[in-house]
């Protein structure tokens, strides 16, 4: 829709020089409709019916929308084109027109809001610059519509609601993945054949990490011992095996930030930080992590994964590949495939106390509604139903009659024997939605998977679900208290976060890929705190400290 020449003066001014928006996560890169936004054929020309005050009701008459996801990485697959966007295409009439980023997300943004025309739908990261947003008037609330339309708050819950909300006490985003319980797959993936046939030794300590990795290194030539994934983000789940209740996260690019008694502390005086590159660059000049762990593509990660060319896998979600590999290494030998093991930690360390992963409450990302969008009521409710039960069954698990057939007292599927006899069709399926799956209810998703898991014998188990309930899912620490600590892109503290960043991913590499000794690791890291001082980081860590407060406050 076009925006008046005022309006778009003001979004263009406030959001002119935000750089913040855009991940960095890989992903789909097939191609897919560009239609422009608010050009979409066949819009409803009248508003939502809604006299009285009664509620919008789906499927009533048609509606369309677009769409656009804000990642360089992602491209949405053409809505109607699967089984379960089929049916909702045919069953609610609701069409969805994406817009794709085409590789330069922040680019695509600054194009649309220069030329007036905003997509319907903004699917992006939570925060400071979805903020920004709200202050030039680009996004509408949600407030009018939470009682008219009771999943989110029901499923969401008013601690999860009132987090998201803006600095004026409006809710404006949508939340993706939002849960009320512990969720996650980061951990440690191990190659079950090498594993036994190397005598299943301990693989507790870091200690006997290191161990085995050298064993394999003599044993198996062609195998990488450690895998590392792309970007190296094996050697920041590292992290987590040198401290109790310590997940990787808080020193991870994306939070920088140590909390240390009320207040947020550097990254590179951080003692578990340091001892992590102290091992991850022993474990280097060893040879026993890649040695292109720093620039393989994440095709590269997978091959190695999927054809078993790697004895241990540490990452944020190592069940993605490894339940592909674990079914193809399967079906060429049985005693093949891949196992989990529980967190590793440094000796002397509480077990249970180790957390490699997180989880937060509001989950992954949000959509927000624009102001563009001729009927966001309507809007509202379409991501409303595709949270609640209905929704998720659906874009989760396809249309009624192939892989479920009806519904317990609690609204959970009744799977059908298909879904454990055609597995890969189901499979199929669910890859083929996963990229349409934008406001998830973790907590609806996961108790239906793990009722109907609980009925099957243990040789019929799903391999994930296997894993995310022995181990995963005990191992992730719930750091919602430290969400929206980023600043804003173009802000004070936001151009110092950049500076800070990339002295932090210069230093990484350098101890990790260049050190030749412990000294010379923790040389590195003293100088990047000297340089990030020099750069105001001082004042980042007092933005964050304040907003963590914040959080804290707002969790009471």
């Amino acid at each position: 829709m076009k925006l008046g020449k005022k309006r778009t003066a003001s979004i263009a001014a406030v959001l002119g020089l935000m750089i913040g928006l855009t991940g960095c996560m890989g992903g789909n890169e097939t191609a897919t409709n560009t239609k422009e936004p608010g050009n979409a054929a066949g819009k409803s020309e009248t508003s939502t019916n809604t006299a009285g005050g009664g509620a919008y009701v789906l499927g009533e008459q048609p509606l369309e929308f677009s769409f656009y996801g804000h990642y360089d990485w992602y491209t949405m697959p053409n809505w109607g084109e699967d089984l379960s966007s089929k049916w909702i295409k045919e069953n609610k009439k609701v069409n969805i027109v994406p817009i794709s980023s085409g590789g330069n997300a922040k680019q695509k943004l600054s194009t649309m809001i220069v030329s007036g025309e905003l997509p319907d739908v903004i699917w992006t990261e939570r925060g400071a610059d979805v903020e920004q947003l709200r202050a030039a008037g680009a996004i509408v609330p949600f407030d009018d519509y939470l009682d008219k339309y009771p999943n989110l708050k029901k499923w969401a819950g008013e601690e999860t609601l009132n987090m998201l909300r803006s600095s004026d006490g409006k809710l404006y985003q949508f939340p993706n993945w939002y849960t009320t319980q512990p969720n996650g797959n980061t951990g440690y993936l191990v190659n079950k054949k090498i594993y036994n046939e190397l005598g299943t030794p301990s693989l507790e300590t870091t200690d006997d990490l290191h161990a085995y990795l050298k064993l394999v290194k003599e044993k198996y030539p062609d195998v990488i011992p450690l895998e590392v994934g792309q970007g190296a983000e094996g050697i920041d789940v590292l992290s987590s095996a040198f401290a109790e209740n310590r997940p990787y996260v808080y020193s991870a690019l994306s939070m920088m930030a140590i909390p240390t008694g009320s207040e947020m502390t550097s990254v590179f005086k951080d003692e578990a930080f340091r001892e992590s590159l102290v091992y991850a660059n022993q474990l280097y000049r060893d040879k026993l992590i890649s040695q292109d762990a720093f620039t393989q593509t994440l095709e590269q990660v997978e091959q190695k994964i999927i054809t078993g060319k790697t004895a241990v896998y540490a990452a944020s979600s190592p069940t993605e590949y490894g339940a592909i590999g674990n079914a193809l290494l399967k079906e060429e030998d049985p005693e093949a495939g891949y196992i989990m093991v529980w967190p590793v930690h440094k000796q002397g360390l509480d077990k249970n106390k180790i957390f490699p992963g997180a989880y937060n409450q509001l989950g992954w990302n949000v959509s927000v509604i624009t102001s563009a969008a001729k009927d966001p009521e309507a809007i509202f409710a379409f991501l409303d139903w595709f949270t609640g039960p209905e929704g998720q069954r659906i874009i989760m698990w396809g249309p009624e009659g192939k892989y479920w057939n009806g519904t317990d007292e609690e609204e959970a599927p009744l799977f059908t024997e298909a879904f454990t006899t055609d597995t890969k069709g189901r499979d199929e399926l669910m890859n083929a939605t996963v990229n349409l799956q934008w406001s998830g209810n973790t907590v609806y998703v996961d108790n239906s998977k793990m009722k109907f898991e609980s009925t099957l014998p243990e040789d019929k188990k799903s391999w994930e679900t296997k894993w995310q309930s022995e181990i995963t899912w005990r191992t992730q620490y719930d750091t919602t208290e430290f969400v929206n600590l980023a600043p804003a892109g173009d802000s004070q503290e936001g151009i110092i976060s950049q500076s800070v960043s990339e002295i932090y991913e210069k230093a990484r590499a350098q101890a990790v890929l260049n050190a030749a000794s412990k000294e010379e690791v923790l040389a590195v890291l003293d100088q990047a705190e000297a340089d990030a001082q020099q750069v105001g980081y001082s004042e980042l860590l007092k933005f964050k400290t304040v907003k963590w407060q914040e959080n804290l406050s707002k969790l009471k």
